[in-house]
């Protein structure tokens, strides 16, 4: 079997054709087979080359066995999205082989294991290149028990010869991988020279795609959402995490065990944060209601159907006002979904989660950066607004690679906001009479709250998700129950909307097109925008990162003839809360929304505006 088929009507390339930097490559497998640590590699590898890049996974829901595909990004110009299209793809599994290569773009690659070959469509218009898969593993010194795990490596070094990756950087990250142990790595490493030496002797190159060392992620870290939310969450002082393991969240609490030690107690070298496994996501949110009662920082991770049960809890957190904090890593619904897909879809649930007359104040990071902040504001504001606080994370950020800028400390110092000691109580009630746990009296509907213990005869009080009034006594009079309802109301729609994190904009009065999205969408619009502009296509930004919505986002919408809102949902939910928030007033807003479970690539927004633009 030759190594190399090259397409009859296929040039060898010039170097002034030479494609550098600027490309993306997807890789087929099947899941539970071992490639997730070769992806990785080749991520860590491409990013310590200095070159911009991103990896996103798109996993089945199985344990093992089914199609799995991880696709990679080198961008010299610095995008992060996914791209809607893959010059180049490894294809390593049977069963997807001929979408696979069916898919590639005239003048694409393929990178193809010399068992399966047989099975893909003849094209004349690719190069193909054959990975001797059987022999090279005869060559390895591979553990028989290891053997189907570690032959994923043979790509990795057929990718390193044909596209320039030094092996010493591939070696470099395998170490990393693998925690520093040299006995592994070097295991693996061995099958990526076996490959990396045959291609360099055996194949031709005749494609014009290479990587080559830059210095676009100086002073950068690679870093998952879901662990930059975890260190977040460390460093806000959680206390209390209770959580029941749901794809795509589990690692969030994984990365708080993980790092947990880094608030042991000084003196005793005990730990200072209680994690449990509840079991169910009822549970889990009743725990963390109680350990927030109790005043204590607490946090739950799940997704939308842990979200669904978590609902009636929700409900009462609001209600009494207790601080808790709720994280959803969005995956695709309703139901079970596309567990391993990533969505936007939760957003307007979530934000009237809770029977009758609900509002819950929500979060929504864009970038591990956000989601490391968001991970220690949380608590703060959840304190400050006597409120649950969701942050509504996704798969994408959750689960996959990201480039980030180093988390910085907060600068700010812990706010527990209106909590009374014993002294402070009996001097509030000297001021102003009596204390109420509900009693409004500075006029942002915020009350004064004690802790359970606080050593003062009036401190305790009952924290009811029955009707009450401004002393927690019970209540089922109307104008007491419209009067709590009304302050609700303007701690929610005032204060809170204040307190939030504010919208990211970018405004130039000259153009008279908006764009406005939340999340993980922005680094597809931040290309769009790029390339719509090419077209004479100039528009403005706003990205929410905060409900209810900020009065910042009616002016932006006001200030544009057209405002295209974009979201990563079926039924354009942004779209439909800012309906009921602002009303008439929006009348020259656009809903692009889509929903496939995939990250948002910049070909969907362009094309999507070109069909109201061009």
């Amino acid at each position: 079997m030759c190594a190399l088929q090259a397409p009859t009507n296929f040039q060898t390339q010039s170097p002034g054709d030479v494609i550098i930097n600027d490309f993306a490559f997807s890789v087929a497998t099947a899941n539970g087979s071992g490639s997730q640590t070769s992806n990785n590699v080749l991520v860590q590898t491409l990013f310590n080359m200095g070159i911009p890049v991103n990896g996103k996974n798109l996993f089945p829901s199985n344990i093992k066995g089914l199609p799995t595909w991880y696709t990679i990004r080198a961008s010299k110009d610095g995008y992060t999205a996914r791209r809607a299209t893959t010059e180049i793809v490894v294809a390593y599994n049977s069963a997807t082989v001929v979408e696979d290569v069916h898919d590639l773009p005239s003048g694409g690659v393929c990178i193809i294991r010399d068992d399966i070959q047989r099975m893909a469509p003849q094209r004349d218009d690719i190069v193909t290149y054959v990975v001797p898969i059987k022999d090279l593993m005869n060559q390895a010194d591979v553990p028989s028990a290891f053997s189907k795990r570690v032959e994923n490596m043979t790509y990795v070094g057929a990718v390193a010869q044909l596209f320039d990756i030094p092996l010493d950087m591939i070696y470099t990250s395998l170490l990393k991988n693998f925690n520093g142990k040299a006995k592994p790595a070097e295991m693996n490493f061995a099958v990526i020279q076996l490959a990396y030496d045959y291609f360099k002797e055996n194949v031709e190159k005749v494609d014009p795609y290479r990587f080559e060392k830059m210095n676009g992620t100086a002073g950068k870290i690679l870093i998952t959402g879901n662990e930059a939310g975890a260190l977040g969450a460390i460093f806000g002082g959680v206390q209390v995490v209770s959580w029941y393991p749901i794809t795509p969240s589990t690692s969030l609490v994984d990365g708080i065990i993980t790092y947990k030690h880094l608030r042991n107690d000084k003196e005793t070298g005990q730990s200072t944060v209680a994690v449990i496994q509840a079991e169910d996501e009822l549970a889990a949110a009743g725990m963390i209601i109680g350990a927030g009662f109790a005043g204590a920082r607490s946090m739950t991770a799940t997704s939308g159907p842990g979200i669904s049960l978590m609902a009636e809890f929700a409900g009462l957190a609001h209600y009494a006002e207790i601080p808790c904090v709720f994280w959803d890593i969005t995956r695709m619904g309703p139901s079970t979904g596309m567990p391993t897909r990533t969505s936007q879809g939760d957003i307007l649930f979530t934000y009237y989660l809770g029977h009758g007359d609900s509002h819950q104040f929500c979060l929504m990071p864009g970038s591990p950066e956000e989601a490391f902040e968001f991970g220690w504001r949380a608590f703060d504001l959840a304190e400050q607004l006597q409120a649950p606080i969701f942050v509504l994370s996704d798969l994408d950020l959750g689960m996959n690679n990201w480039m980030a800028e180093p988390f910085t400390y907060p600068d700010e110092p812990v706010k527990r906001g209106k909590v009374l000691n014993a002294e402070q109580l009996q001097q509030f009630i000297g001021e102003h009479g009596s204390w109420g746990r509900y009693l409004d009296v500075d006029g942002d509907g915020v009350g004064y709250r004690t802790i359970p213990g606080t050593d003062h005869p009036m401190a305790a009080y009952f924290a009811r998700g029955t009707g009450h009034d401004e002393y927690a006594v019970y209540s089922e009079r109307s104008d007491t129950w419209l009067k709590n309802m009304a302050r609700l109301k303007h701690k929610h729609y005032h204060t809170g909307r204040q307190m939030l994190p504010q919208p990211i904009i970018d405004y130039d009065e000259s153009k008279s097109i908006g764009i406005i999205t939340f999340g993980t969408n922005e680094p597809a619009i931040v290309e769009a925008r790029d390339l719509l502009a090419a077209q004479g296509i100039e528009t403005n930004y706003l990205r929410v990162r905060s409900l209810p919505l900020a009065e910042s986002v009616l002016e932006f919408i006001k200030a544009h003839d057209r405002v295209y809102v974009i979201e990563n949902n079926f039924d354009g939910q942004l779209h439909q809360i800012m309906k009921v928030e602002f009303a008439e007033q929006i009348a020259n807003t656009k809903s692009l929304s889509l929903g496939d479970g995939l990250p948002m690539a910049a070909r969907w927004i362009i094309d999507s505006i070109l069909e109201y633009e061009g």
